[in-house]
């Protein structure tokens, strides 16, 4: 939990290295009262400084959530928590996560759960907090009734999300690691066919940052080998169990932190971010908001299923997609659907190096189709992609493992 504390408020801190604290005031002020759906990096729209306090507030409340539910501090409570600070860069903020979060809670009394047990859903309900901007700022409405229409609406996204995230884990048999952006794409595709039916619509932006690399690139290795560090330590300065861990398929729910500790874990987590960042750099892409968000996600599910034998035949298989197409494989679109399409590595960790490259490959191609059925209100777009993919490609892979097996014993 001290960690956390200190990563959260570093990253507050780390606003003032870009901005002053009026700059970062004002940055704040246009976040908070701006639309927020896909691709808004809060670095362009408002300024880097704002975006970083942005994302350290954001986990901050995240941390305070956790303490004061009295849940534990797990791999999958990493994962969560890291997808908030990831996402506090281009998408969430206080202003539209506050509803999301109470109506998560409201369902807990109503069904008579302690909140700790659906806290998690609490937080990934949130990758829908773009709906709430936009109904509150986007839509016309005066600014109380737009606020009031878009709190009932958060609401109620909040109320149904932990109902309906537990039963999509089934729908991809838990070879989607990001099951709540699935249920997000769900609800999302939903809400915006009901908007869209009353003549409003809702669709993806392309607000970008490409000029703070450099300073990026520092604060990354500074937070990677601080994590590092901390896991040797930990670990007292050894590798012990790693070959174990990157045996394991990450398939839900594997939880590295009960499986081989803390100190194992941040190590992972460690070798994940320095990955992740180096696969940006290599491929040409910007260090920004967006792109700092997938990187954090990638950090946080390394507690949770994530590693480097599973996530690049991912990489390897989205990339390659990417330079046979028509898209630039070095924009930031380009770039988050690798780092994002990494929800995809149980496959690659339970049916090997070529069917994980396929399936980045086949991911590639759906995500850039699937954002216009919930007009980018849904920020894991890739897990709504994921879904998909993990429930079209698994028993295909399934079966010809069956076939090879059946065959072998024959012989």
């Amino acid at each position: 939990m001290t960690l956390l504390f200190l990563f959260a408020l570093g990253l507050m801190l780390t606003s003032l290295l870009f901005n002053s604290p009026a700059e970062i005031y004002k940055g704040v002020g246009i976040i908070l009262t701006s639309k927020s759906n896909l691709i808004t990096d809060y670095m362009a729209l408002a300024n880097p400084g704002a975006a970083f306090f942005n994302a350290g507030f954001i986990s901050m409340m995240s941390l305070l959530l956790i303490k004061r539910s009295g849940a534990h501090i797990s791999g999958a409570t990493l994962a969560a928590f890291f997808t908030m600070t990831g996402f506090a860069f281009f998408g969430k903020n206080l202003f539209n996560s506050i509803p999301i979060t109470l109506g998560t809670y409201i369902y807990s009394r109503l069904v008579k759960a302690r909140f700790n047990t659906v806290i998690l859903s609490a937080f990934y309900g949130t990758g829908l907090s773009p709906f709430v901007s936009e109904l509150a700022f986007a839509m016309g409405f005066e600014p109380i009734q737009g606020i009031i229409v878009a709190y009932i609406s958060g609401i109620l996204i909040g109320m149904v999300f932990p109902l309906l995230s537990s039963r999509f884990l089934s729908f991809h048999q838990g070879y989607n690691l990001y099951n709540g952006g699935f249920t997000a794409g769900i609800i999302g595709m939903f809400s915006l066919g009901i908007v869209r039916m009353f003549g409003y619509d809702i669709s993806s932006v392309d607000i970008i940052s490409t000029e703070y690399n450099i300073n990026i690139l520092i604060v990354l290795i500074v937070i990677f080998t601080a994590l590092l560090l901390i896991g040797l330590y930990q670990q007292s300065w050894s590798l012990r169990e790693y070959d174990k861990l990157l045996k394991e398929t990450g398939r839900l729910v594997t939880d590295f932190t009960s499986l081989y500790g803390f100190g194992l874990t941040l190590i992972n987590m460690a070798f994940m971010g320095f990955l992740a960042t180096a696969y940006v750099l290599v491929t040409g892409g910007s260090l920004n908001g967006p792109i700092l968000g997938g990187i954090f996600t990638i950090v946080g599910f390394s507690a949770f299923g994530k590693h480097p034998k599973n996530t690049i035949p991912i990489f390897i298989g989205v990339y390659l997609a990417l330079l046979l197409n028509i898209y630039d494989p070095n924009s930031t679109s380009s770039t988050l659907g690798a780092l994002f399409g990494t929800t995809l590595a149980p496959i690659a960790g339970r049916y090997g190096v070529i069917p994980g490259i396929i399936t980045g490959f086949m991911h590639a191609g759906m995500v850039t189709n699937i954002t216009y059925l919930h007009g980018g209100v849904n920020l894991y777009n890739n897990g709504f992609s994921g879904g998909f993919i993990a429930a079209s490609l698994a028993p295909i892979f399934e079966r010809i493992e069956e076939v090879i097996n059946e065959k072998k014993r024959k012989v």
